[in-house]
């Protein structure tokens, strides 16, 4: 059986807050990495309009560097230091916690001392060092599991984030490689992660990326069909990277998800969480 899920508060005293858990459906959404900060403010904006009408208890993610790019020309953000700088200002003017990737322990500090959340993006999660830097910082931290993982082994990675002290840990399906060049959603996953005691995340938009060749592709009309499978699957969150206008994005622009499409999905998940309150791993419903 499931055992209790263990809440992550998200956010310092004195600031937007929010909690994550199995109560409600949470997202964590924005753009893939930051490329113009008043885009990226507006989108942040919109989704707290979105998600305060909805009741979604929300985190706006947006990377302040990209470490795996496609191509050494490809864009990888304005770095730590604007990046950081950026993403506070975006917290303050929206009024929401903020998260972005870490890639290596010595930005653990200086990034653990801005943003509410720290992701470990999913080629890293065996990196221990990073892991532990991570957990170290008493921050919650967000792991993606590896697209070349089997979801139990994301254990001992839930288990080094807690081991060195984070104060909450969210997990996060994102596709395993299939095959070169795709990916595919093992959704037995959700049910194995969900023994960690962690909120489980579906990743909407890198399980429909294509890696490889000069630039990752996606199949962007699948996102809305593997969301709704995950929140019947009974995910606890979303992970949404979302863009004004995806063909004209930086990073990603085939796995964003228009803006203007984002509340009329949210209220179909939202549909079917509701229809599917009793959702369970299949092995708690044979128990």
């Amino acid at each position: 059986m499931r055992p209790a899920v263990q809440p992550v508060l998200i956010g310092a005293p004195g600031q937007a807050q929010v909690r994550f858990g199995a109560e409600r459906l949470s997202l964590i959404a924005g753009p893939c990495v930051l490329e113009d900060e008043g885009m990226a403010t507006e989108v942040a904006r919109e989704l707290v309009r979105i998600t305060g009408a909805l009741g979604i208890p929300f985190v706006f993610k947006a990377s302040y560097t990209k470490a795996n790019r496609s191509a050494a020309s490809s864009y990888r953000g304005p770095g730590l230091d604007q990046g950081l700088a950026v993403l506070a200002r975006i917290r303050d003017a929206a009024g929401v916690p903020i998260t972005s990737d870490v890639h290596e322990s010595e930005e653990v500090p200086e990034a653990a001392a801005v943003l509410d959340l720290l992701q470990i993006p999913a080629f890293l999660c065996r990196q221990t060092a990073l892991i532990e830097a991570a957990g170290a910082s008493g921050k919650p931290v967000h792991l993606k599991k590896g697209q070349f993982l089997d979801p139990a082994s994301m254990a001992r990675a839930v288990e080094k984030a807690r081991g060195a002290g984070a104060s909450g840990v969210i997990v996060t399906e994102r596709g395993t490689t299939f095959g070169y060049g795709d990916l595919v959603v093992d959704f037995r996953g959700f049910g194995i992660m969900s023994r960690f005691g962690c909120p489980i995340f579906y990743d909407a938009t890198h399980s429909v990326q294509q890696p490889g060749g000069m630039e990752t592709g996606g199949q962007r009309e699948f996102i809305p069909l593997l969301a709704r499978a995950a929140v019947a699957a009974g995910v606890d969150g979303i992970f949404l990277e979302t863009h004004p206008d995806p063909a004209r994005a930086k990073s990603d622009r085939d796995c964003q998800w228009p803006l203007a499409q984002v509340e009329a999905l949210l209220r179909s998940l939202l549909k079917i969480r509701e229809a599917s309150a009793d959702t369970r791993p299949m092995e708690e419903q044979r128990a």
